[in-house]
C-alpha cells in the first residue's frame, strides 16, 4: 500500500510537470506578445507617448527636407575617478 501511494504521487508530479511544460510551450508566444505590448506602452508613456517613428512621420512631409540639429553634450566629467595601479605578474 505504501509503495503504491508513492508511485501514484511520483506519476502525478510528473504528469503535472509535463502537462504544464506543454501548456506553456503553446502559451509562451501569446504571453511574450502581451508583455512586449505592455512594456512598449510603458516606455511610450514615459518618453512622451507614442512611438518615435510615428512622431517623426507626422513632422516630416513628403518631399520636404529637414535638418535635425545636433545636441551638444554640456555635461563633462571633471572629477577624478580613481588612480591607476600597475600590477606586476608573479611567476
Amino acid at each position: 500500500m505504501n509503495m503504491n501511494s508513492f508511485l501514484e504521487t511520483v506519476l502525478t508530479v510528473l504528469l503535472v510537470y509535463y502537462g504544464l511544460k506543454i501548456l506553456f510551450k503553446f502559451l509562451k508566444p501569446y504571453l511574450l506578445n502581451y508583455m512586449i505590448k505592455k512594456a512598449s506602452k510603458g516606455f511610450g508613456n514615459t518618453f512622451g507617448g507614442g512611438s518615435f517613428q510615428e512622431e517623426k512621420a507626422k513632422k516630416n512631409e513628403e518631399g520636404k527636407i529637414t535638418i535635425d540639429p545636433l545636441k551638444t553634450n554640456t555635461k563633462s566629467s571633471t572629477s577624478k575617478v580613481g588612480e591607476y595601479i600597475d600590477f606586476e605578474e608573479l611567476d
